[in-house]
């Protein structure tokens, strides 16, 4: 499985990965990449089926997804990074810290979904309607819940959806849809931030919270006034976390 990357910063810094958001792709991470790379390599990547990266057809896996970051890894020839990663990303994220430790040093996961498994057939649903109609017939939905209304730039972020493959965009939704990563959270051994937002109507503060409670030494964060793409909405507050906790 070949994903697309882009790498920004200096060859031989160290590496930070950046996993995006369902429906997303990597440049979603535009607010993040200058300033990280000051300081980091960072690889920015298309989760499979998404952005330039192949779309397979599904369903997927978190298996499958968390997979396919410890590949692009080894073909990079990179030991070992740290990531980054929001709401899907955030899920693979935490799939990597339980399941590929010893290729990471430190771990940010924002919004992430611990257990969408408990919400099943909402993911079937939403995957059987893109395969019908398309992801224009859930990006306007979708952009109210990832953006408070006084956000306004949002177009960027609707061409992503736009542009993501039907099929890609459906089987990452199986791969949540079967995911729990619940019962492995309490076998983390990195160090971990756990980022929120308080109008989070995707992947509510009231499911992270708890989440982050049973990651052993896990910073928590939590943004006020904003909703899913905080990282998008909010840099300014983001991106001196990111920078503070990655070292």
């Amino acid at each position: 499985m070949r994903l697309n990357y882009v790498e920004t910063g200096p060859a031989d810094a160290p590496v930070v990965l950046l996993g995006s958001s369902l429906g997303a792709s990597q440049a979603m991470w535009a607010p993040q990449v200058e300033v990280l790379a000051q300081r980091f390599r960072v690889v920015a990547f298309d989760h499979r089926g998404h952005g330039k990266s192949e779309a397979p057809d599904g369903p997927y896996t978190i298996d499958d997804l968390g997979r396919d970051v410890v590949e692009l890894l080894d073909a990079l020839e990179i030991e070992q990074a740290s990531y980054v990663g929001i709401s899907l990303g955030g899920s693979v994220g935490l799939w990597l810290a339980q399941n590929a430790a010893d290729r990471f040093h430190r771990f940010v996961v924002i919004c992430p979904p611990t257990n969408p498994a408990e919400n099943a057939q909402m993911w079937t649903d939403r995957a059987a309607q893109v395969r019908a109609e398309g992801t224009q017939a859930i990006t306007d939905a979708t952009l109210g819940r990832w953006f408070l209304p006084e956000f306004t730039d949002i177009e960027p972020v609707r061409q992503m959806l736009l542009d993501c493959s039907d099929e890609g965009y459906a089987a990452c939704c199986e791969a949540l849809g079967s995911a729990n990563l619940l019962p492995g959270l309490a076998t983390i051994t990195a160090p971990v931030l756990v980022i929120t937002a308080d109008s989070d109507t995707s992947i509510p503060p009231e499911t992270v919270v708890p989440a982050a409670g049973q990651i052993p030494g896990a910073h928590l964060e939590i943004i006020e006034h904003a909703a899913h793409l905080v990282t998008y909405s909010h840099p300014h507050l983001i991106n001196p976390l990111l920078l503070a906790h990655l070292g």
